[in-house]
């Protein structure tokens, strides 16, 4: 939930100038305010699942947006339980906006591409929570010219799952993986009670993947010392980085 120093779920990812979003908890606007982040840039929005802490912010947003004249297309990738939500919203609020939103129904037993432009192609892949959840990997796409001078960059975005041995192979081998770890590994039982992760899990799925760094979120409210759970992880996984609102990471 909520708390004075703290907002739900929500990630903005800029490719090359394109805007990407990464769930749309409550708060999300203020924050892209805040941030200075462009309503009109968004190209694409990618739902994990339809909890509220990953959605409440979506209806503000789809309406600033329409307040800021948007006209381009939104796509909306997130699960088949979403076209009711979508359909919901539009009817109650969606007169007068002049752009289309297109939900992208995600029901893929194994990661998937979903979304592509000229720079950047996205998967998406399930995750194992209480409800239909998904996680998505980011790559970017280079010319050859541009191959021949650095790699292509990567980002895995997981939230909200409890461990399991595919995952790792999944997000194999990307820059940062953001991954859920809502509770310390003393409340471990909590974490498999609810289908969540803990510090350790999430660190070891970091060091299965090889991936470069990790970063760390989606904490208990019950919890409110963040070292905790970036000490922990750095056990297992020392490029561990316990992640807050307003921080902005160059991959």
């Amino acid at each position: 939930m909520p708390i004075s120093d703290r907002n739900p779920s929500a990630q903005a990812l800029n490719v090359h100038g394109r805007l990407f979003l990464i769930d749309c908890g409550e708060g999300t606007q203020q924050q892209m305010r805040r941030m200075h982040l462009s309503f009109v840039k968004v190209e694409a929005l990618f739902l994990s699942h339809l909890h509220g802490d990953h959605l409440f912010g979506l209806f503000g947003l789809l309406s600033t947006m329409a307040m800021y004249g948007r006209t381009a297309t939104l796509h909306i990738y997130a699960p088949v339980g979403f076209g009711p939500v979508l359909k919901f919203y539009l009817s109650y609020f969606g007169e007068g906006m002049n752009f289309e939103i297109e939900h992208h129904p995600l029901k893929m037993k194994e990661p998937e591409v979903v979304h592509t432009n000229r720079s950047l192609s996205v998967s998406a892949f399930p995750l194992r929570h209480k409800i239909d959840c998904f996680g998505f990997r980011f790559d970017e796409q280079l010319s050859e010219r541009s191959m021949q001078k650095r790699a292509p960059r990567s980002y895995a975005y997981c939230s909200d799952t409890m461990p399991f041995p595919e995952l790792a192979q999944w997000v194999s081998g990307v820059n940062v993986l953001y991954h859920e770890s809502t509770y310390p590994q003393e409340l471990a039982s909590k974490a498999a009670e609810h289908f969540h992760s803990t510090t350790l899990e999430a660190a070891q799925c970091a060091r299965d993947a090889g991936a470069g760094k990790l970063l760390l979120g989606h904490y208990s409210s019950r919890v409110r010392d963040f070292e905790v759970f970036e000490h922990e992880a750095r056990t297992l996984f020392p490029e561990s980085y316990a992640a807050q609102d307003g921080d902005v990471l160059e991959i």
